[in-house]
């Protein structure tokens, strides 16, 4: 029996349109065990924190797009413990529409905890992730699902021209820049928050702390297909950026623990093991020259203990067979953690 997933084209009521403009229509797949009625096709899957002024334009927006597009849909709100009334007018949305879900944090968790509610919860083939802060256009969604239609499983939107102050896309620009010349995936907004995802990506993926920036990496390193498209940006309207240098700096120590995940991730003891025999080399190299220095006729003949230099060569050594045996610690662990499922992602199965 075959896995993969059946093409079906499920926007009936834009034939019209497709016939005026020449162009083919996006489409979903649905997979076997959703394709029934209770099916939906796109979950939008939506991150708030303190916005209760940007939510309905966004509601508005969102709803002539998708109703608009013909496909059954759902909105997925996740208030991350905002405190300005928020959750009362997602409530109000909710009890009016059948199509908006709500889920409400106790308290703010941030965005990446945010998501992966959000995805727990949605039910959609497709997934979009968008802010709430109307920087990002609801009427780019077709041309996301256009692009999966090309086979791709993650297609990340690049904000260009982008409308916000310099203190925030010079930065972006210098970490998107770092991430690709260092990952090697070549996007120019990595951390974009606008994003149409294939459901088995998300539920590939382990996502916590501040990961959700690291989407399209974490998808690479699995073997998804990832791309971008340009994508309209709006100015903010509301409230204000959540954007300051405390999130700069959580994104380099992120990015270094992302080249962790992918390089040394099941091989720890790679990387601690080889700085351990280095360091433990060049403790014992430097330890050697200075008693031959003190005991060959051709050397100084300087008393041991007056060479400071000693000293560092026994704590690189020390630092070195402390190395080697986190390395060793960090196997132990990974023996013990291990799960077999995530050696691997499997595309499709033939039986």
């Amino acid at each position: 029996m075959s896995q993969r997933r059946g093409a079906a084209n499920l926007l009936p009521g834009n034939a019209a349109d497709a016939e005026a403009t020449g162009r083919p229509l996006p489409s979903v797949e649905l997979s076997a065990e959703v394709s029934g009625q209770s099916a939906i096709a796109l979950s939008m899957v939506i991150p708030v924190y303190n916005e209760v002024e940007s939510v309905p334009t966004l509601y508005e927006q969102l709803v002539a797009e998708l109703e608009r597009l013909g496909q059954t849909y759902e909105i997925v709100f996740v208030d991350d413990g905002g405190s300005d009334g928020t959750f009362a007018t997602l409530r109000a949305l909710h009890e009016r529409d059948p199509h908006v879900r709500v889920i409400r944090f106790r308290r703010n968790f941030g965005k990446t905890p945010a998501l992966v509610a959000g995805f727990q919860a949605a039910r959609g083939e497709i997934l979009f992730t968008l802010d709430a802060d109307l920087q990002d256009d609801p009427a780019e969604i077709p041309q996301f699902l256009t692009k999966l239609d090309e086979g791709y499983d993650l297609v990340s939107g690049w904000k260009y021209p982008r409308l916000d102050p310099v203190t925030k896309t010079l930065p972006s620009k210098v970490f998107n820049g770092m991430v690709s010349a260092s990952t090697g995936v070549k996007l120019h907004d990595i951390n974009c928050g606008f994003k149409a995802y294939r459901r088995e990506l998300i539920e590939d993926l382990t996502l916590y702390g501040e990961l959700h920036r690291f989407i399209p990496v974490l998808a690479h390193q699995r073997g998804f297909r990832v791309t971008e498209i340009p994508v309209r940006h709006h100015p903010r309207r509301f409230g204000k950026s959540k954007f300051g240098a405390k999130r700069f700096l959580r994104g380099f120590l992120d990015l270094i623990m992302v080249l962790f995940l992918m390089t040394y991730l099941r091989t720890p003891l790679r990387l601690f093991g080889t700085l351990g025999m280095l360091a433990t080399v060049m403790g014992f190299l430097i330890d050697l020259y200075i008693v031959l220095d003190r005991w060959l006729p051709f050397g100084t003949h300087q008393p041991i203990h007056d060479r400071p230099l000693l000293f560092v060569g026994i704590m690189l050594m020390i630092f070195g067979v402390s190395f080697i045996l986190t390395g060793l610690q960090s196997e132990m662990i990974r023996h013990f953690a291990y799960r077999p499922e995530q050696e691997y992602s499997i595309r499709q199965v033939l039986e």
